[in-house]
């Protein structure tokens, strides 16, 4: 009989059961990319507004695409266990989505390295949306930020990854 898989187990945890930094320092360098998206729901008339570059704070799309990529930069300051990483590409774009009505924010974050990116790219996302809302809100308090979530990733000895259509 074939004996079973190791369960998983989370990485971010020694074993005493302590919150503890990977050490990556026998890992290969690969190139390493992430994708992650999030969404921005609002009333049609602010999305209207937005695209029309009237908001009263400005060009919130420009200012949420600079805050995604100054946040992915950052991203070991804010999540206590990642490592501090020379990005060698992050991006961001935001599209507006009439059928949602709001937002579509994807970031990418890439590099060559011994750990993975999948942080950068969804703390990009993160302020991202959270930007949106705040140079939007005094128009529309009821903004949804949802769908946040890893679309894909690649290089490291865990191996690819791609999301399926349904979120899973």
């Amino acid at each position: 009989m074939a004996s079973a898989s190791p369960e998983p187990r989370l990485t971010h945890i020694d074993a005493d059961g302590k919150a503890a930094m990977v050490d990556v320092g026998d890992k290969a360098e690969t190139v390493r990319i992430a994708e992650a998206e999030g969404l921005v729901r609002m009333q049609p008339e602010t999305l209207a507004l937005i695209e029309r570059k009237e908001a009263v704070k400005g060009d919130v799309v420009g200012v949420a695409r600079l805050a995604g990529i100054m946040a992915a930069k950052r991203t070991h300051e804010l999540i206590p266990l990642c490592h501090p990483l020379m990005l060698s590409k992050i991006g961001v774009e935001i599209t507006a989505e009439p059928a949602l009505p709001g937002l579509r924010v994807t970031a990418t974050a890439k590099l060559t390295g011994r750990t993975g990116v999948e942080m950068e790219a969804l703390t990009a996302v993160s302020v991202a949306c959270l930007t949106i809302y705040d140079m939007a809100k005094a128009v529309d308090r009821s903004m949804e930020i949802t769908g946040i979530r890893l679309l894909a990733k690649s290089g490291g000895r865990s191996g690819d990854f791609r999301a399926k259509e349904n979120g899973r």
